[in-house]
């Protein structure tokens, strides 16, 4: 009986890491370092360019949303760090919306291939329609990432006619493993996880497959 606890604490511990390690905060950084890594025309771009695009996403959508919800929590906003209301989610993603936003202006100001520029505002397209979508169903973020991530690199394949195989089966693995962590937590149900991937997946393909 004492085995089995602990498998099951194990099991729950490595659940947390991995949506804290792709957590969706996280994901358009790994989005831009699979673009800036790609073998093609892309991953040619000045290194200061890419460091600058980078600094960029990573203070307003990461490290600002992080102190945002920071905030919320010690106002008592939100209830817990994991924000698992639904009711809650509403400021915390109007509010990281408004910054994809911010993003969205400063990238336009750079000349760098309009490519990386729709990118960003897929994201921030995302963003928005998880949460419009959030008023009424609780919609799954991660999922939603992951499912941007997987049509990422579709796309780019596709478009740079270049083999991303081995980078597309990671991909759809750690989407799988992000996904079934959070089913393993009773994070979400399965339709809110499988709305939110299709919702990612299928709004990013339609949006970076004819820019």
């Amino acid at each position: 009986m004492m085995l089995r606890e602990k498998s099951v604490s194990i099991d729950d511990r490595l659940a947390q890491l991995v949506s804290v390690l792709f957590h969706p905060l996280l994901m358009p950084v790994y989005g831009l370092l699979i673009i800036f890594t790609c073998p093609a025309l892309y991953g040619y771009l000045p290194f200061q360019v890419k460091k600058i695009i980078l600094f960029i996403v990573i203070i307003n959508n990461v490290l600002i949303p992080l102190m945002m919800i920071t905030y919320f929590r010690f106002r008592n906003l939100i209830s817990t760090w994991t924000i698992g209301n639904r009711k809650e989610r509403i400021l915390p993603l109007v509010t990281t919306t408004m910054f994809y936003a911010f993003t969205v202006y400063l990238i336009y100001r750079f000349h760098i291939p309009l490519f990386i520029k729709s990118f960003i505002i897929c994201a921030a397209a995302l963003v928005l329609a998880v949460t419009i979508v959030n008023f009424w169903f609780r919609i799954s973020l991660h999922a939603t990432a992951c499912g941007a991530i997987t049509a990422l690199v579709m796309v780019l394949s596709f478009r740079m006619q270049i083999s991303l195989t081995w980078m597309l089966i990671v991909v759809i693995l750690v989407s799988g493993l992000v996904m079934s962590s959070r089913l393993w937590l009773k994070a979400h149900t399965p339709s809110e996880i499988w709305a939110g991937f299709l919702l990612g997946s299928a709004g990013s393909l339609l949006y970076l497959g004819f820019v």
